[in-house]
């Protein structure tokens, strides 16, 4: 095994192939096959094949998902409902949890809200491994802040150096749109970050392809001076109009609230049960389900108005 290592430790590692280790037969063919994975890895860590080409960077700008290239062979597909929102009491955070491959729905379990550290939370809209790595690797430099500086990093440094780092990989494929969300010394903040390096500093956001659902929802119902009760069930009723409405959002509604002593999990909600029954018995929510049928009772002879009965 020694041996392997020392034969490709050097700049030719990236081209270590399949066909380089069955010289030594320390591999089974499961190591490369559907069975790779933890259970191989006594035997070593399997390489791959980097694409032949001259310049990577240059590739992927070629053929990956670009607005001025609407025919490009490699599509990168969007589908999610994240949203964050800041009030008098501090911050909203509230996604679905649907992870789609094209039409097919790949998980229905996906956890889109990074914790990065008990007072900053971070959202994944986009390609799901993107976001994990890059916003688990902003939590590393966010600690790294603090041991430096002795103090706590703040939201908008956190979200500058997010920013800096995917913008540096521009135009390599990334796939991110990512809200940054916490308080600090200046209170509540939410900053919008994007794969381009955008990076915008606002009171509301959502992203994903059900954005245009749970705004209808949001602007109708935000103002600074929700209580928390009513910015939770607002953040509820926003990812469950996006769910029953948008094909590539659903399955369940994770919400969470960043307020001054840091960011606190509200609840997990299956967004059909939302429709037929309601969140449950929590403050704020309307006692019923959020369907149609409070709203259209009585609209037609063939469902009249319930009457109290006559003495």
């Amino acid at each position: 095994m020694n041996s392997i290592l020392q034969r490709y430790s050097g700049p030719s590692a990236r081209g270590l192939s399949k066909s380089a280790i069955d010289e030594d037969n320390d591999f089974s063919d499961a190591t490369w096959g559907s069975q790779a994975g933890f259970g191989t890895l006594a035997k070593g860590v399997p390489g791959f094949v980097v694409p032949s080409v001259p310049d990577p960077a240059a590739f992927l700008r070629l053929h990956t998902d670009d607005h001025a290239d609407p025919s490009c062979r490699i599509k990168i597909q969007h589908g999610t409902t994240t949203l964050a929102f800041r009030f008098q009491g501090g911050v909203i955070v509230a996604v679905d949890s649907r992870a789609t491959a094209g039409s097919y729905v790949a998980s229905g379990t996906v956890k889109k809200v990074i914790e990065i550290n008990p007072y900053l939370l971070g959202t994944m809209a986009g390609g799901a491994a993107d976001c994990q790595f890059w916003e688990t690797y902003l939590g590393m430099h966010c600690r790294l802040h603090e041991l430096r500086n002795r103090e706590r990093i703040s939201v908008s440094a956190a979200s500058k150096y997010l920013s800096n780092l995917v913008y540096s990989y521009k135009g390599m494929g990334l796939s991110m749109g990512t809200m940054i969300c916490g308080w600090d010394k200046t209170g509540p903040a939410v900053f919008y970050v994007d794969s381009d390096g955008t990076r915008l500093k606002g009171d509301l956001f959502s992203v994903g392809s059900g954005s245009t659902f749970a705004y209808g929802v949001l602007d109708q119902g935000y103002r600074w001076d929700l209580t928390d009760e009513e910015a939770q069930e607002l953040g509820r009723r926003s990812i469950y109009a996006a769910g029953h409405r948008d094909a590539f959002s659903g399955n369940t509604c994770n919400l969470y609230h960043v307020k001054e002593d840091g960011w606190k999990f509200i609840g997990n909600y299956d967004i059909t049960k939302l429709h037929y029954e309601g969140p449950g018995n929590v403050a704020g929510s309307p006692g019923h389900g959020y369907g149609y049928d409070l709203r259209v009772e009585g609209r037609s002879s063939a469902n009249p108005p319930e009457t109290p009965a006559q003495a």
